[in-house]
């Protein structure tokens, strides 16, 4: 069986290319390399191409005998879908439905679309349900939200099976140190935290500590990128067993404020963080904690690492051994 990861050399596409090898399926990495890594596609050829272009999209599906499609890629940073929506509409949307063109003009009828839970916006109640209202409050996150209506209405009219896998916030490495966390820029905690302890120049910016939280700092549901990795196989196979539509949150159910991620990487380190307090970004609530009760029903699916330590200690031996190549 060939599977086709779309984005497959970004961070957890990546991660997602080495499971579904391990589960002894063949990984094919789509990616235009604009922000993921050729140096991360181990596992399975790599195709370097754009959603834009749709006929390479159905050569590639019928070349490879692909039998489902995995689909990581999208521009991801909340600030700048803000400043340039353009950009984000025209990849995140109409490259996804060029993507879902493809696959109906090459046969395949089966995909895992990474969401978020950017399609919640604010939240009125944590933990986050499946039933809360999607609510996006930036283009981002409504650009996921169009996708999930587009996969519904896809699946209606044409028989098209899907998996909307909407998650909170992925972090960790690969446990054998094989692939990792590299963004540029980056945006993610732990990866600055990590960046403030171990290198002179660098300092973490807290952005608030006046949140209605415990100890005044944003909380957020950290996850572990190899156990998303593991939840998109799952959603596959329950594809590939005749499930129609799947929309399931991914999240341990656990939040964890910004200091005591800090907490975290002093300890997992043995090294001061430098940081330094700012105000408040604009759209940033005070928590978001995933309810992902349903991907343990459906997928009997639960999390291998929730814990935050783990995850930091994982992120930093990677960040070290990065450091080090």
């Amino acid at each position: 069986m060939s599977v086709l990861i779309v984005g497959g050399a970004g961070y957890i596409g990546s991660h997602t290319a080495k499971a579904v090898a391990a589960a002894g399926l063949e990984p094919i990495v789509f990616d235009n390399l604009v922000y993921g890594h050729e140096w991360a596609v181990k596992w399975g050829p790599l195709v370097r191409g754009d959603l834009a272009d749709r006929a390479l999209l159905v050569d590639v599906m019928k070349r490879h005998s692909v039998d489902a499609v995995i689909h990581f890629a999208a521009y991801a940073y909340v600030g700048e879908s803000v400043t340039n929506p353009r950009k984000y509409f025209g990849n995140n949307v109409a490259g996804t439905l060029n993507l879902l063109d493809a696959m109906l003009d090459a046969g395949v009828r089966d995909v895992v679309f990474s969401s978020t839970c950017a399609t919640y916006g604010e939240p009125q109640k944590v933990p986050i349900a499946e039933h809360h209202p999607q609510n996006p409050v930036n283009p981002y996150g409504e650009t996921k939200l169009a996708v999930e209506k587009m996969l519904h209405w896809y699946s209606q009219a044409y028989g098209l099976r899907y998996a909307a896998l909407r998650y909170f916030n992925a972090a960790g490495a690969d446990p054998d140190g094989q692939i990792g966390e590299d963004h540029d820029p980056e945006t993610h905690l732990i990866p600055l935290a990590i960046d403030a302890a171990v290198l002179s120049s660098a300092e973490l910016q807290i952005f608030g500590t006046d949140y209605p939280t415990p100890d005044g700092t944003a909380i957020r549901d950290y996850i572990h990128v190899v156990d998303l990795a593991d939840a998109h196989l799952r959603a596959l196979a329950k594809l590939r067993d005749g499930a129609a539509a799947l929309r399931l949150n991914l999240g341990t159910g656990r939040g964890h404020s910004v200091r005591e991620v800090v907490a975290a990487v002093r300890k997992v380190t043995g090294r001061d963080v430098r940081v330094r307090e700012v105000g408040r970004r604009a759209g940033d609530p005070p928590a978001l904690v995933a309810d992902a009760r349903q991907a343990a029903t459906v997928l009997g699916w639960q999390p291998r690492y929730p814990e935050l330590e783990i995850i930091v200690e994982h992120a930093a031996r990677w960040r070290e051994r990065r450091g080090s190549t």
